[in-house]
């Protein structure tokens, strides 16, 4: 099962690299073990691979996907409790993880983590369909240059429907921030 999450990584200098990633789980007795599979080149990757540990946060405002793939990466963070690292301080719940072991690929290699650390900061109360717009549309901006614009503007044409009708202020601004950077690919492609 994928997740989708935002990870939190430092590098040797300790500053905080924030992205994006769904992260794979186990329902099977493993559960304290986590997939991440950042594509190279990846900061995410190489931060994991030199400190061995990361944080993944569990967060519902969207923004801060859509924000991170449009460059606002300044979201506030905390210090991790049993690891070096950095927590966004919007998580309802974060996981501290150690790397174990990678699968080396020479695209996207596997980090195989384990959880030593999970706290829940709130609770959960669900994804409304805009929510969901926004984060299948963030999904869609990290592969512009991978899938054909004619795809990418059907998805979002059916994604627009449920964000047209459940959309709060921070849906908005986290689509409006994503639709930018379609746009500015669009004038890309047809110059």
């Amino acid at each position: 099962m994928i997740q989708e999450t935002i990870v939190t990584t430092v590098n040797s200098s300790g500053t905080a690299h924030i992205a994006p990633m769904g992260i794979h789980v186990s329902s099977r007795p493993k559960a304290d073990e986590v997939v991440i599979l950042p594509f190279r080149p990846s900061t995410t990757l190489d931060n994991l691979l030199s400190s061995r540990t990361a944080v993944i946060n569990y967060c519902d405002d969207v923004r801060i996907f859509a924000g991170c793939l449009t460059g606002r990466r300044d979201w506030p963070l905390k210090p991790a409790e049993k690891i070096n690292g950095q927590a966004l301080a919007a998580a309802l719940a974060h996981a501290e993880v150690e790397l174990v072991r990678v699968e080396e690929d020479p695209v996207r290699p596997k980090l195989f983590c384990k959880v030593i650390h999970s706290v829940n900061h709130a609770p959960f109360q669900g994804f409304n369909r805009a929510q969901f717009s926004v984060l299948e549309a963030a999904i869609l901006i990290s592969r512009l240059h991978r899938l054909p614009l004619e795809k990418i503007e059907s998805e979002i044409d059916y994604l627009r429907i449920g964000l047209e009708k459940t959309a709060g202020d921070r849906e908005l601004e986290a689509w409006s921030w994503l639709m930018t950077v379609i746009d500015a690919h669009k004038k890309e492609k047809n110059a």
